[in-house]
Order: C-alpha cells, then structure tokens, then sequence
C-alpha cells in the first residue's frame, strides 16, 4: 500500500510540474486590425491557474513584465488569447472583428513597453514564480497576418509542424486573416490528444523506478 500511495504522491507531483510546462504560446499578431494579441494553448492533460502570471516583449525580464488579466484558469487543450488593451476595453471590439470567438476566453493586457513591434519582437509569460515557462521570437510582421508555432509532447518547438489557418503557412511563417474571419484564433492545431502528456510522465516514472 505504502508503495502504490508514493507511487501516486509522485506520479501527481510530476503532472503538477508538467502543467506549468505544458504551457505554450502558439500564436503571435504584432500587426492586426485591432490590436496586437497572443493566443496560448494548454498541451496538458489538467488545467492550469493563471493567477500571478505575466508577461513581457522581448527582453524576457520578469522586473518589467506586466499582468495577465481577464482569464482565471486555462484549460486541458484549452487556447486562450489575451490582447493589449487597457482595463480590457477593446475585448468587444477585438470579438466582433474575429468574428465572435464564441466560446473563446479573451483576456488582456497593458503597461509601458509590452507593445509587440511589427519590426520584429518577441514574448514572454511567467508564472507566479517568476519563473519563464514559455517564450517566442518573430520578425518584421506583415499586416494582418500572424505568427504561429506547434510543439511536440516534450514542449519544444517542433519542426515537422503543419497547420492550415485561414490559408496554408508553416512554423515561423506567417498567415494571414481577414477582417470578420475567425481564423484560428483559440483553437491551436495539433494539440496532443488529452492525458497524452501525463501518460509520458507516468511512464517516465515507471521506467526510473525499474532501475
């Protein structure tokens, strides 16, 4: 019994610490018709609290970072997007120009210096910790379209990714929207199937104990 209850201890442990991890920005728009705007996805098989997380541009510095505000908790496969704007004001406007994004959470934020640049910048969230979970680099936009990445199990970029969104684009290019469209925006391509992230955890876990 004392086995199999550690054996538990461990295993939820680990898919604590792997929900953090799993936390992954999938898309980047420094150049819209609105207002500049992330979407991040929850590879994860649990949901994750978002409370005491930020962001910030380019230079990744948890002292400059600002609050992710407007959404409580993403998630298992869950995307969420989260705009700049102040106090969260143009959320209406940013719904109504994506054409609704029913069912979509829309969050914000907004502070001195975490404008993304259409010349090239980059982002970066944090959990409560101060700790840097997540992060991307992009560069010059082109207006009205927007940069997206996929991932692999082990959270790392992955290469062989292929998404349609709207029209055909790879990782580290870009695609493009149009007005009314409502792209892809709060549904992620190729987010593993769910529990998919734990169960390698799990076995991960097996296999050390078998040493």
């Amino acid at each position: 019994m004392k086995t199999a209850i550690s054996l538990a201890a461990i295993v939820a442990a680990s898919c604590a610490s792997l929900a953090h991890a799993s936390i992954r920005i999938t898309e980047a728009m420094s150049s819209g018709g609105t207002t500049d705007w992330i979407e991040v996805t929850n590879y994860g098989s649990t949901a994750v609290s978002l409370a005491g997380w930020r962001m910030d541009d380019s230079s990744f510095n948890p002292g400059a970072s600002v609050a992710l505000n407007g959404v409580a908790t993403i998630g298992a496969g869950e995307s969420v997007i989260f705009i700049e704007s102040a106090a969260g004001a143009a959320i209406s406007s940013f719904r109504s120009f994506w054409g609704g994004l029913s069912g979509v959470q829309v969050g914000f934020y907004s502070g001195s210096g975490v404008g993304l640049s259409s010349g090239g910048d980059g982002v970066g969230l944090f959990n409560a910790s101060n700790t840097l979970v997540t992060q991307v680099s992009f560069g010059a936009a082109t207006s009205g379209s927007s940069f997206f990445w996929g991932y692999d199990l082990a959270g790392n970029t992955d290469p062989s990714y292929n998404g349609l969104i709207s029209t055909v684009g790879t990782i580290g290019t870009q695609v493009t929207f149009l007005s009314g469209d409502i792209g892809s925006l709060g549904t992620a391509i190729g987010i593993p199937a769910p529990g998919a992230l734990a169960l390698v955890g799990l076995v991960g876990l097996t296999a050390r104990r078998r040493r």
